[in-house]
């Protein structure tokens, strides 16, 4: 046993891991594009963007010297009463990309905290008017994070129950891509019956990720902004999954022509690099905390906001999105849907689907997070050279921009690979 395993097995613990029977991890020791390489020196096709946050590809050049210069001339400092440069040019840079009208940036530490920061804001701008509105309303099929107040606008279940009786009152929503009209039929009785009490309805845009890559569509969106914004009601979008480029436009939000009052960003922000979450308002949520009286201000903060080294790496990956990028999604894309066509005619695949760079499908047999499937195929592919992770039975593939299309074919082969010892 290698150095780094033995104390990984003495020390460590892992996320989403039973080290009851979980096998060794895999020690990998660098990455490099779309490749990341083992300690032998064989070679991985991260075709989930370690955790969907690789944006350009492992170890970019662009990002890393960016890192490089920073870490040489300021590498941290407290955010309340002082700023700096990568901050403020973050902010102005998430603007100009942001659909209309988002205009103030709270920084953060990843995306549930960015999360977390979008509940708070959304309950006290009404405190701060002197409204009393409690309640949040959120989708069935949600995962938004798993701090305190993410796990209780998410889904209930699995990730959850331990935690159940300290989760707070939410009003669920249908998911709307099983059933976008009964979804908005919904939010019409929430809004007559408690439309008063209710704060903010917080959702994934046009992808609910880790409930299982449901795909829903802009013109339910669209709808569910033009209602919460005739009752008063807070829209939060939680992109930090679709944030970027993942679902082919910029920012899932735009695609579908909505303005959100306040957006959660994370993941692909530094391109994968480091933590860095963002909370972005629009200026009237902003300008009810602005007052003399201090006790309404945001008292919320993480001793890492804004760090200077992550906010220099978030602005080397936006320069990065330039047309190359779209054209990269769009190639991307066009594959995915291609193997995905042929992937349809496999017996025991239900459901393809792609949305921008994500691809998905599910997996007859036991459906849910626990299934056996999602462990087997995984364990098959990393034998093979291809990083997939499912969510149970339901398979993605979420590659870096940089993957090419034989990258993409090579997943695809062997995905098909295990089909057919499975058949």
């Amino acid at each position: 046993m290698s150095t780094v395993l033995e104390l990984d097995r003495r020390h460590v613990w892992h996320p989403y891991t039973q080290h009851g029977d979980a096998p060794p991890p895999l020690v990998i020791s660098r990455g490099s594009g779309a490749y990341l390489y083992d300690e032998t020196g064989r070679e991985i096709f991260d075709a989930i963007s370690s955790w969907w946050v690789t944006l350009h590809g492992h170890a970019h050049p662009a990002i890393a010297a960016a890192i490089a210069r920073q870490a040489a001339i300021l590498e941290q400092v407290i955010f309340a009463p002082f700023t700096h440069e990568p901050a403020s040019e973050l902010a102005a840079a998430l603007v100009e990309r942001l659909p209309p009208g988002l205009t103030r940036v709270f920084f953060s530490d990843d995306g549930s905290t960015a999360v977390e920061v979008a509940l708070k804001v959304a309950l006290q701008y009404f405190t701060n008017q002197g409204e009393h509105r409690p309640l949040v309303a959120a989708l069935d099929s949600a995962y938004h994070g798993d701090t305190f107040g993410a796990m209780s606008a998410g889904a209930r279940g699995l990730f959850t129950d331990p935690f159940a009786s300290h989760l707070f009152e939410v009003a669920r929503l249908p998911d709307p891509s099983v059933d976008a009209p009964g979804c908005l039929a919904a939010l019409d009785r929430l809004l007559d019956q408690r439309g008063e009490q209710v704060a903010a309805l917080i959702v994934e845009p046009l992808l609910l990720g880790a409930g299982g890559m449901r795909m829903w569509d802009g013109a339910t969106l669209r709808a569910m902004r033009e209602r919460t914004k005739a009752a008063g009601v807070l829209l939060i979008a939680d992109e930090v999954l679709t944030g970027f480029g993942r679902t082919g436009a910029l920012f899932a939000c735009s695609a579908a022509g909505v303005s959100p009052d306040i957006i959660c960003l994370s993941k692909g922000l530094t391109g994968g690099f480091l933590p860095l979450g963002a909370t972005v308002t629009t200026e009237a949520v902003f300008e009810a905390f602005r007052a003399a009286d201090r006790r309404r201000a945001f008292f919320h903060g993480h001793s890492y906001t804004a760090n200077p080294i992550a906010c220099a790496a978030a602005l080397a990956s936006l320069a990065l999105l330039d047309q190359r990028s779209a054209d990269a999604r769009d190639r991307i894309g066009h594959t995915h849907g291609e193997r995905l066509a042929r992937l349809a005619r496999c017996s025991g695949v239900r459901h393809c689907r792609s949305l921008g760079t994500v691809a998905a499908f599910d997996l007859a047999g036991e459906t849910g997070y626990l299934s056996p499937v999602g462990p087997e195929l995984a364990a098959f592919a990393l034998q093979r050279g291809v990083l997939l992770r499912p969510l149970g039975n339901v398979v993605y593939l979420l590659p870096p921009y940089c993957a090419t299309t034989d990258d993409l074919d090579r997943a695809y082969n062997v995905i098909e690979a295990f089909l057919s010892r499975s058949a």
